[in-house]
């Protein structure tokens, strides 16, 4: 009997009986094996529940060539076979390896057989009972509503409507014109439980996401952010207001990047400028200054700003209190895991009297510790424009070592002092990475997957919210 033959006379047993039929009890009477029996049971079930039972046999039949599909036929695909025959290749190749066993493995391999026919087996059998949507008559449902279905109902419906109204004119029957063909399709119920399709959407860089927990953090401490949309600094501005002398070595072409056009400023202010030749080349305020033939020339230089403590000094020179500042600085650094050319840097300054280096530290720990960073080491340091003077490390469980994430220290009078500020203010600053505590917060190791052309954009798609411990 074929597996539809099955399956019509299971339908007709079933709407005959009394409650319903037993599986095993059914194969024996029709003379077919239980599992065909089973087979037939659970194609109807894939009516229903969209089970995929055939999915690995086709795919393998289309994978050996045995069959094919002709998906040009106009009442849709069908499946054609492709080979007359199939060779078991498994199996010749099972007994040519049985030919080459020796004797002794051959009576392993029976002694096996015999334990496997003796062994009892299980055989589970079904009580099939009529369902609410039972018919002897298999149809296969429809699964979605079509906009063509939608647009040729609109149609007929019109043309309905128009031909009734000519009909009764005429005298004639509108009876025999049909509804659209959607209202007689059987439909399946929707799966509210299953899981949609992720629908496309932005995704927030790992930078941006701690860059805005960075700048709340020093909003919520009081902080007020400077303007930083200016890439493109004087000489002036960027070492000589620092009291950095001219003939240091991050101001040479191997450490700073120089704009070609323009090359040169000319709007300074000029008192203030005099006042930093003066300390630079005679000292003034107890200072002695450098010593050296100040030149405008060096200071006019154009340059790509290599710290935002530029924008600093242009704020200080206006009296700031207490700033902030986030945004993109560049130096001509040799690349590798935790350098790049460009990247952010987190400026701050307080401005108040009797500030100390303990103000500080306390200050930078405030902040890392909302950060959720708690693993923090300060280390002595020397900066032109800051006495004294710290770097910051934290701990990069990655890495497995102590990584720098920035660096302070107390303004020095001979940089304050020329800006007009009261003698008794003291200025206590620092500039934080932005990369090396996303890379320690990320567990990133290579500074590389987060800028450049070999950033890693599926981790920005598959990054959750980054949510820091305030």
């Amino acid at each position: 009997m074929s597996d539809a033959g099955v399956l019509e006379t299971l339908l007709r047993r079933i709407e005959a009986a009394d409650g319903g039929v037993d599986s095993l009890e059914t194969a024996s009477v029709l003379g077919v094996d239980h599992q065909v029996l089973v087979g037939a049971v659970k194609s109807l079930l894939a009516l229903e529940d969209k089970l995929s039972f055939g999915k690995i046999g086709f795919s393998k039949a289309m994978s050996n060539k045995w069959i094919k599909v002709d998906k040009t036929h106009e009442g849709g695909p069908r499946i054609f076979r492709s080979v007359e025959n199939i060779e078991d290749q498994g199996a010749v190749e099972g007994l040519l390896w049985l030919l080459s066993t020796s004797q002794h493995e051959l009576w392993i391999i029976i002694e096996t057989a015999i334990q496997l026919t003796t062994t009892r087996w299980t055989v589970k059998s079904y009580w099939i009972t009529k369902g609410s949507c039972f018919s002897t008559t298999i149809t296969k449902p429809e699964t979605e509503l079509t906009p063509e279905m939608i647009a040729n109902d609109g149609g007929r419906d019109l043309r309905l409507r128009r031909r009734e109204t000519s009909a009764l004119k005429k005298g004639t029957s509108a009876k025999t014109w049909t509804l659209g063909s959607w209202k007689e399709k059987k439909f399946k119920p929707y799966n509210f439980e299953a899981l949609g399709v992720a629908p496309d959407c932005g995704h927030l860089h790992p930078l941006m996401k701690v860059r805005t927990q960075f700048r709340q953090i020093f909003l919520e401490m009081g902080f007020t952010e400077m303007p930083t949309n200016n890439f493109i600094e004087s000489s002036f501005w960027n070492f000589d207001s620092l009291f950095q002398p001219q003939q240091h070595p991050a101001r040479d072409a191997h450490d700073t990047f120089f704009i070609s056009d323009p090359a040169l400023a000319h709007e300074f202010p000029l008192e203030y400028l005099e006042r930093v030749k003066k300390i630079h080349s005679e000292g003034g305020y107890g200072s002695q200054g450098y010593k050296y033939d100040w030149k405008i020339e060096e200071a006019q230089k154009n340059i790509l700003r290599t710290h935002t403590t530029a924008v600093s000094a242009r704020m200080l020179y206006k009296l700031a209190q207490q700033y902030f500042s986030i945004d993109r600085v560049f130096r001509n650094e040799t690349l590798d895991a935790t350098h790049l050319a460009e990247f952010h840097q987190i400026e701050g300054v307080v401005a108040d009297r009797g500030l100390t280096l303990g103000d500080l530290m306390g200050t930078l720990h405030q902040f890392f510790t909302k950060l959720g960073i708690t693993k923090l080491r300060f280390k002595p340091a020397y900066n032109p424009y800051t006495e004294p003077s710290m770097e910051v490390f934290s701990y990069h469980e990655g890495l497995k070592k102590w990584v720098e994430v920035g660096n302070s220290g107390v303004f020095r009078p001979e940089m304050l002092l020329p800006m007009g500020l009261p003698e008794d203010v003291t200025v206590i600053a620092w500039g934080l990475s932005l990369e090396r505590p996303t890379m320690i917060k990320y567990g990133i190791n290579n500074i590389r997957e987060l800028v450049g052309h070999k950033v890693n954009l599926q981790m920005v798609y598959d990054g959750p919210i980054c949510r820091l411990e305030s």
